[in-house]
């Protein structure tokens, strides 16, 4: 099945793959080839890419997507989010350092739009550093 993954800057993927792993506001789901068709809300947290059958979990692409939309139709994944971040692109140093950023900004934050601001800050660069960790693994496999 096709994958794409489409971002506000254009395409960030577009081939054939073998699953796509997705989160949801009802969970994370998995979808593969002839999946009944479906639209959903993604939320913000790790979407994993397995290639092909035979690759095993140490082969996944992962990339931090901050929520979106997904449609699942015949033979296609098109997913529609802000932002997504592939895990080899995801520098650790940099994202622990936003995220600390982020946590006192939200520790100071005035009213409660700069709390909600803060918040969002806080879940984006926790999801980073999660998909860093797991490419940091599958690199070591």
């Amino acid at each position: 099945m096709n994958l794409e993954l489409i971002t506000l800057l254009g395409k960030k993927v577009d081939q054939e793959v073998y699953e796509v792993m997705l989160p949801t506001a009802a969970g994370e789901i998995a979808v593969f080839p002839g999946h009944e068709p479906l639209v959903t809300m993604a939320v913000p947290g790790v979407l994993a890419v397995r290639r092909k059958k035979t690759d095993m979990d140490s082969r996944l692409d992962y990339f931090a997507i901050n929520g979106g939309v997904a449609e699942i139709s015949q033979g296609k994944v098109r997913v529609l989010v802000d932002e997504a971040d592939y895990g080899e692109d995801i520098i650790e140093s940099e994202s622990k350092a936003a995220l600390e950023r982020a946590i006192k900004m939200r520790d100071n934050a005035k009213d409660q739009v700069e709390l909600e601001q803060a918040h969002q800050l806080v879940d984006r660069h926790m999801v980073r550093l999660k998909v860093a960790d797991l490419h940091r693994r599958r690199r070591h496999h």
